[in-house]
């Protein structure tokens, strides 16, 4: 009889925790939910990879900032399409399952851990963008606690899970149904998962933060790569045959949310004399082939005002020179943002190989 009485206790204890998670429980599955239905049903352009909307691009738009530098793993995926569809098509499905799966409480530790994990990932991803208020960081450190609570928790109230501890009550004591359901766990498990949890999370949390943001152990700062300004990399400049510049660009930091645009490039010779200037006018007019991009998303491309490069876009440049170059001679390209602001890039060499 005391034997019952403890089971009853815990079981009420059990769906009191039901009870608490509730409303978090459904939030963390509509998230989830939400993010895969709008791709599957909602807006389905986003899985079109002929639509401006297409995931890619946003998967290319993290590559500046990616944590522990696999934007190596990105490019790949970027380079091979159907690899490429095929993870952005898993991801989505697992969203959306794991979201379902909360919102109706059905196997829930194991939903709940779904969603921590995608958190990892997407910190991983998109952890450094956010140009107002680090929104990535906050969506990935706030689904991860949730995520690992709703671990801790299950769903012992309103749930599939409980439904199906009431119908077949020996679930309860099934080792697997404990780990991917909602059976309670001895206090003993729980305190000691709880406390890993705490550690894992705290650490994450605190971790990304001061890598992102200083504020912990270094002063506060914008970040290793800044989601809010604009910044190029000049690399490769070369002097072709015929008197002709080449030269890679790439858009390594600002916001996602609109391009960069460069209006004017210089050529300038060892005494900053100016040897040549192509305007936004005749930047305008850049044949196709003069832009090679290096992605098929997010691409370097002619615009009214000059070239229009949007954040993560990479491409190698040819500039026809109307002048008579010594490959002797040292140079420098000058480039010019709408805002005035310059990149430089030596170029003192002659090279017809391809970059």
């Amino acid at each position: 009889m005391q034997s019952q009485a403890h089971l009853n206790v815990a079981s009420n204890n059990w769906r009191a925790i039901g009870l608490v998670i509730l409303c978090i429980r459904f939030v963390q599955g509509w998230i989830f939910w939400g993010g895969g239905s709008r791709r599957f049903i909602y807006d389905p352009y986003k899985l079109d990879p002929y639509a401006p909307q297409w995931m890619a691009n946003k998967v290319q738009s993290a590559m500046p900032g990616m944590l522990f530098d696999l934007s190596p793993v990105v490019s790949f995926l970027l380079q091979h399409f159907v690899l490429l569809y095929i993870s952005i098509i898993i991801f989505s499905l697992l969203e959306l399952i794991s979201g379902l799966a909360l919102i109706f409480g059905f196997f829930t530790r194991a939903a709940a851990l779904l969603t921590a994990f995608i958190s990892v990932i997407l910190m991983i991803l998109f952890g450094w963008q956010g140009s107002t208020c680090m929104d990535e960081w906050t969506m990935a450190v706030s689904n991860l606690s949730i995520g690992l609570t709703l671990v801790l928790s299950g769903s012992m109230a309103y749930s599939i899970d409980a439904w199906l501890m009431k119908k077949r009550p020996e679930m309860i004591n099934k080792k697997w149904f404990m780990l991917l359901g909602s059976a309670p766990w001895s206090f003993p498990t729980l305190k000691k998962v709880a406390i890993w949890f705490f550690v894992v999370t705290a650490i994450f949390t605190v971790g990304t933060y001061d890598y992102y943001r200083g504020a912990v152990f270094t002063p506060y700062h914008a970040g290793p790569v800044n989601p809010n300004v604009f910044h190029l990399s000049l690399s490769n400049a070369k002097l072709l045959p015929d008197d002709e510049i080449q030269f890679k660009m790439y858009v390594d930091a600002g916001p996602d949310a609109v391009p960069m645009y460069l209006v004017r490039i210089e050529l300038r010779d060892e005494n900053n004399a100016l040897i040549e200037a192509w305007p936004g006018t005749e930047l305008q007019k850049l044949p196709k082939q003069a832009i090679q991009n290096s992605y098929a998303y997010n691409q370097v491309r002619v615009g009214q005002y000059g070239l229009i490069a949007p954040e993560s876009a990479e491409a190698i440049i040819r500039l026809n020179s109307s002048k008579k170059l010594n490959p002797q001679k040292e140079y420098q390209l000058q480039v010019y943002s709408v805002d005035g602001r310059r990149w430089d890039l030596d170029l003192n060499k002659r090279d017809s190989s391809d970059l």
